[in-house]
């Protein structure tokens, strides 16, 4: 398992009902992964919440605002957090309901603190 892996899979295995993590390039291209779902799925779940941080970091970037640190995307069946690493990378947590979003919150931004300094 490499070092990428082992932070996802702690993030995982303490978040109550998560599914999933991920580490994605830009491009929302996996870096590495921890899941207990099927390993094209959760490649495509992470590269569409890739493109929609894409999406939030262009529009409040034209706003100055800067890019979100993270969003939280709530949806019937499943919840989501993505959290921005660095230079366009990102952590993607998702979970069934229902959910501690304050602790998810907590155990992603844990997470991509780990990935940074891993990067490093």
């Amino acid at each position: 398992m490499t070092p990428f892996a082992a932070i996802l899979q702690r993030a995982v295995e303490t978040t109550p009902n998560a599914i999933g993590g991920a580490f994605a390039d830009a491009d929302g291209e996996m870096v590495d992964s921890f899941a207990k779902i099927d390993r094209h799925d959760w490649a495509v779940l992470t590269a569409h919440y890739g493109i929609v941080l894409a999406h939030l970091t262009a529009a409040f970037g034209t706003l100055h605002y800067g890019g979100p640190e993270y969003f939280i995307a709530l949806h019937k069946k499943l919840e989501v957090v993505v959290h921005a690493v660095d230079a366009g990378y990102y952590a993607l947590l998702a979970f069934d309901k229902p959910s501690d979003l304050p602790l998810a919150l907590h155990h992603l931004r844990r997470a991509a603190n780990d990935l940074r300094k891993e990067m490093a």
